[in-house]
């Protein structure tokens, strides 16, 4: 049998990465452990290498993380929670370096089209690399005052970098919503406030489908926060769906639309049954799509 190291939270990235920061805040005190890949993240928890992990579902600005889509339908976790991460961007260089002197900047490409702003103010070239604290560790190495990084506080404290400018995204808003995943589903007390439910289903190809599996939503007072499509299999014969909806599948009209998207969907499984992000309690409707 394999014995979970406890308190431990698997990611995918490099040290001081924002999924990283987002483990971090989400477990204060519990160890971290980065990954390469979502699948080496996954992997992690099923070989008892960590107890959770922290998969980045959704971006405010970037939209959707494709490979999440991919990997957890089949990935043997469940969602057990949420967790919103402001991503806020930091300029830095080696020690001394003065904001005048920098010249490249490195960065993931992601980050790097969150910049521009600051690239064309400050006449940056700007240079792509794998992830943020990636970028922020080649900095460190290097040791140019002519070369800088984009990347977080986190990754400037680990790397022994000094912040030349804090906030340089171009959008104040750029937020990362993450799921954090387990062996074992969660059963969320009743005293854990508002829940959400994450829903996997597919449809066919047919004129109406989505409409009489969604329409239980709708007609019974259901919100729906996220639906997400793609391809089942690279065929063009089935689409799969993933969805978000507040509620826990014990309420009563939650209940009921889960029953009318069971009788209508040719599959249908719960991934996760957990507790509302406070995040969504304090920017009231942000997340909440027409539903």
């Amino acid at each position: 049998m394999t014995t979970t190291a406890p308190r431990t939270i698997a990611f995918q990235g490099r040290p001081g990465a924002y999924s990283d920061l987002a483990c971090r805040q989400a477990f204060p005190g519990w160890t971290t452990v980065p990954c390469e890949t979502f699948a080496d993240a996954i992997a992690a928890v099923h070989e008892g290498r960590a107890t959770l992990a922290m998969l980045a579902c959704e971006n405010s600005l970037a939209g959707r993380v494709p490979d999440i889509h991919a990997l957890l339908p089949e990935s043997g976790l469940h969602i057990v929670g949420e967790h919103f991460q402001r991503v806020e961007h930091c300029l830095m260089g080696t020690p001394g370096t003065r904001i005048e002197q920098a010249r490249r900047v490195h960065t993931h490409p992601v980050a790097m089209a969150q910049i521009r702003h600051l690239i064309r103010d400050r006449n940056l070239t700007p240079v792509v690399e794998s992830d943020t604290a990636g970028a922020a560790e080649l900095v460190a190495g290097w040791g140019r005052p002519e070369d800088v990084a984009v990347a977080s506080e986190l990754a400037a404290e680990l790397n022994g970098l000094t912040i030349l400018a804090r906030n340089v995204e171009d959008a104040a808003h750029n937020t990362t919503r993450f799921y954090i995943t387990a062996l074992e589903p969660a059963d969320p007390p009743a005293t854990a406030g508002p829940l959400m439910t994450t829903v996997l289903f597919s449809v066919s190809n047919t004129p109406g489908a989505l409409y009489k599996v969604l329409g239980g939503f709708a007609t019974n007072g259901v919100n729906m926060t996220r639906l997400e499509s793609y391809m089942v299999e690279g065929t063009f014969a089935a689409t799969q769906f993933l969805l978000d909806v507040e509620g826990g599948p014990e309420s009563a009209g939650l209940k009921q639309a889960l029953a009318e998207l069971e009788f209508f969907a040719e599959q249908f499984r719960i991934l996760g049954v957990y507790p509302q992000s406070p995040f969504r309690r304090q920017v009231p409707g942000s997340q909440r799509l027409a539903g």
